[in-house]
């Protein structure tokens, strides 16, 4: 039985195209678990940290008392993962704070002369709190803490709360890789609560949680949702990270087992998750098909469930006609990964068709995971269709920009004409004449 649903673009309807694009945003927008979520965020609003612990509770079968929810100094401080991990770790932050800084490089102050005597520009300065969600349902993700904390304390917050649930299982315990990213990046406020009361807790604060201005980070259309109701409540969060998703195009260039060992990179993520393959090549279908059921039976079960719903009822092989009928499938999805894998004169014309996507990695050795790991370029990335609009978790997200101006008398002269044309037009006698009594 083929792993990969099979798709022609060319004889989809509508109707089915729209339903290959549409992946997961039901879910985040279900009436059922948006009046959940709503329940929730009602109770943390009016109740504080005693709906918080609540909420740990009756989700993740963890019972606290409030001033247990804030992970201690000696819990940071005393933290400790392998060897290795915490190389891991230091060459992730590494890449990270070198890819940050050059954004903020790109985001300094600037002015110019506009016309003479009249100077325009920005001021760009960090907002003034932020809270991190980092999941903890179906994996740890201690990559996700370093994701999203090098970005905001390289832009400058002043004040960062993370949240991130306890490990299933392990009790109220902290997952120690994410207290040691803590550590490193100087976060010290952080707290073991469960995501959708969480993002609520940061949202109003609470009596042992921080009210923050933004909240960023992905996870579960339960934390999606929850993400998106808060905004009704004026938080600022991110649209949307969650469930994940890839995509990959590719010719008959591309290994067949790379492909399939990519596919799966973000496929085991979960039964939510959405994996596509785009191709102009039925061969490579087949032989990728065929990689696909052999390493498939190399994961775990419960990995190998969750790939095969995103390879088959979520996700599939999408054949088009050539590689620019296969851009236009990719922007269209809008994916938040994408990798291409083509030959090398087919490259540079694809990549500059490509427009929509949250990130875009060249090459069957630019993986998915070295994206999600250590290549320093956002790993938390818009997903259901929304790199659209929206970009990923970098310094920029954590920044804003004032604009600036000075005008002289003469300047002002020269644009008092409009300023009164306008003010009549739209009938504000004041505003006109803010600018004529200055010629009296």
């Amino acid at each position: 039985m083929a792993v990969l649903r099979s798709m022609t673009w060319s004889t989809m309807d509508e109707a089915e195209r729209q339903a290959l694009c549409a992946r997961g945003l039901e879910a985040i927008f279900d009436a059922t678990l948006k009046a959940a979520i709503g329940r929730i965020i009602d109770d943390v609003r009016a109740n504080g940290d005693e709906a918080v612990c609540r909420a740990l509770y009756d989700f993740d079968h963890v019972e606290l008392e409030p001033p247990q929810l804030r992970a201690t100094a000696d819990e940071i401080a005393e933290a400790e993962v392998s060897a290795d991990v915490d190389t891991a770790i230091d060459d992730a932050i590494t890449h990270l704070r070198a890819f940050n800084t050059q954004v903020m490089a790109r985001a300094a102050d600037w002015s110019f002369e506009s016309e003479p005597g009249l100077s325009v520009g920005e001021k760009i300065t960090p907002i003034s709190s932020a809270g991190l969600f980092v999941p903890s349902g179906k994996a740890s993700y201690p990559s996700v803490a370093y994701q999203l904390g090098v970005p905001a304390t390289i832009a400058g917050v002043p004040e960062l709360a993370l949240v991130v649930p306890p490990v299933p299982g392990g009790g109220a315990r902290i997952d120690p890789a994410v207290l040691v990213v803590c550590r490193k990046l100087g976060i010290d406020q952080v707290f073991r609560v469960n995501g959708p009361a969480g993002v609520a807790a940061l949202g109003f604060g609470t009596a042992s949680i921080p009210k923050v201005r933004k909240i960023v980070g992905p996870g579960s259309p339960a934390v999606a949702c929850a993400q998106v109701e808060m905004q009704r409540y004026g938080v600022a969060t991110m649209m949307i990270l969650g469930p994940t998703e890839s995509l990959v195009i590719a010719d008959d260039s591309a290994d067949p087992r790379y492909l399939a060992a990519d596919l799966l990179n973000e496929a085991e993520h979960g039964t939510d998750s959405v994996v596509v393959l785009v191709t102009p090549s039925t061969k490579l279908r087949e032989a990728v098909d065929r990689e696909l059921d052999q390493q498939l039976a190399e994961l775990p079960a419960q990995r190998a469930e969750a790939a095969r719903a995103a390879l088959g009822v979520n996700g599939g092989c999408v054949i088009v006609s050539n590689l620019g009928e296969a851009a236009e499938v990719a922007n269209r999805w809008a994916p938040e990964h994408l990798q291409v894998a083509v030959d090398r004169p087919s490259e540079a014309e694809l990549v500059d068709r490509l427009v929509n996507a949250g990130e875009i990695l060249i090459g069957q050795n630019t993986l998915f995971s070295a994206g999600n790991f250590v290549i320093g370029c956002p790993a938390s990335l818009p997903t259901g269709g929304f790199a659209h609009v929206s970009s990923g978790i970098t310094a920029d997200a954590f920044l804003k920009r004032t604009a600036v101006a000075r005008a002289d008398a003469r300047a002002l002269q020269r644009m008092t004409p409009t300023i009164v044309a306008m003010s009549a037009h739209e009938g504000f006698p004041a505003h006109a004449n803010a600018a004529l009594i200055r010629r009296r």
